[in-house]
């Protein structure tokens, strides 16, 4: 009779996440509580572009223990936030990177005319026509443009030198990952990748060509990449440490 009242009993419902607003260093970030079943410590992540947090705790943890943890790790919070700007708008003056070099934002007053690179007085400049409300959708497209010329060329040329196709390359903006390779060979990116160095390029393009050999993330598939990109491991490490940067200005 246990067993089957147990068996007759519902699965237990996940709890629902709480948001709430707390304060780093006097600046007020939204904060996600998720409590979870299957978790046996507290977990703190930053979302990428430094924006908000989540907080994952083992459930029925209580509020005190949680605030207790947030304290502890206000200094932590404090150095990893001030790599991000307070405000993700994009705006004249501001600087972008592209392919790792800084230009700074200047509208050309013209309703026309292409987005594109300049050197003015020795400073690099971003040049956007157009009407002021359209700037971050014009810097996007820009950006969008110059991401699949690069990757188109770069995932071609990696793909011919072990002998496979590239079907087609797409671009994205996706924060879980920075590119994928399905069995048809079609490849997709995150065009914001353009922001970075060229080498972290270079390599997101081979690390999805070498897919086409390898469908996983094994020795050879990590021989392939490296063969390809020569600087895999200095590009891996540069992502990890600065890829949440790439998603910190809102294009809209």
């Amino acid at each position: 009779m246990l067993s089957r009242l147990s068996f007759l009993q519902k699965p237990e419902r996940p709890s629902e996440p709480k948001t709430r607003t707390i304060d780093v260093a006097g600046r007020s970030v939204p904060l996600t509580v998720r409590p979870d079943a299957r978790a046996r410590r507290i977990t703190l992540r930053i979302d990428p572009g430094g924006q908000s947090l989540k907080l994952t705790v083992p459930k029925g943890l209580k509020e005190r223990d949680i605030q207790d943890f947030l304290a502890r790790h206000q200094g932590w919070l404090m150095t990893k936030l001030a790599r991000f700007p307070t405000s993700s708008a994009v705006s004249e003056g501001r600087y972008i990177r592209i392919r790792g070099e800084a230009y700074r934002i200047m509208r050309t007053g013209k309703i026309r005319g292409l987005t594109e690179t300049s050197d003015i007085d020795g400073e690099k400049v971003l040049l956007v026509g157009g009407a002021e409300d359209h700037l971050a959708r014009r810097i996007r497209d820009f950006l969008k443009q110059e991401a699949r010329k690069d990757l188109e060329l770069l995932a071609r040329a990696h793909a011919a030198r072990i002998g496979r196709r590239v079907a087609s390359v797409s671009m994205k903006d996706t924060k879980s990952r920075w590119g994928s390779c399905s069995h048809d060979g079609n490849l997709s990116f995150s065009w914001r990748i353009v922001m970075a160095p060229e080498h972290v390029i270079d390599y997101l393009a081979a690390h999805e060509v070498a897919h086409l050999a390898e469908m996983n993330h094994s020795d050879r598939f990590w021989a392939i990449c490296e063969d390809l990109c020569p600087r895999t491991e200095e590009a891996k490490r540069w992502l990890k440490r600065n890829g949440a940067m790439l998603h910190v200005m809102d294009f809209g």
